[in-house]
């Protein structure tokens, strides 16, 4: 599933300020719930969190790819975040994070989130691509970049 697919304008954020891996959950919690009908804060705050104390999603280079199945959730969605001052995630690598994208799926499609999550890691394992959304100035210019990037093009293709 391709980034078009999964996120909206209203669900890119660029300029986000947090102090801590939970403030920014809770803040993801918000916002998703906020955008989609179904969900419920703090049912999508509970997964994340639970997702984070099996192993953290933060995948290196400043990346975080937060992510849950919950069984509200109608179809994929994502949302995606750029923070103003990076922080620490437990990334694999030790760097603190400020690319952080956030992918929901439904319960009952696992298949499908590992497949989403595979084109996420492989796409924000490109330098130019993460290097692009970084220099994205506001939230018009990050979302643009993140759906019609060269990169994506070509791991779709």
């Amino acid at each position: 599933m391709r980034v078009r697919e999964l996120l909206t304008e209203a669900r890119t954020h660029n300029g986000v300020q947090a102090s801590s891996k939970k403030q920014l959950l809770d803040q993801v919690a918000q916002l998703a719930a906020a955008g989609c009908d179904s969900l419920k804060e703090q049912e999508v705050f509970d997964a994340l969190v639970a997702r984070e104390k099996l192993g953290s999603t933060g995948i290196g280079e400043g990346i975080a790819i937060p992510h849950c199945r919950l069984g509200n959730c109608e179809q994929a969605i994502g949302l995606l975040l750029k923070l103003d001052t990076p922080i620490d995630f437990d990334a694999v690598d030790g760097r603190p994070v400020d690319l952080v994208f956030v992918l929901l799926v439904p319960q009952d499609n696992p298949e499908q989130h590992l497949k989403t999550l595979s084109h996420l890691a492989s796409l924000f394992n490109d330098d130019s691509y993460r290097d692009e959304l970084r220099v994205s100035s506001d939230n018009h210019k990050l979302y643009l970049t993140a759906v019609e990037s060269e990169a994506e093009l070509r791991l779709a293709s």
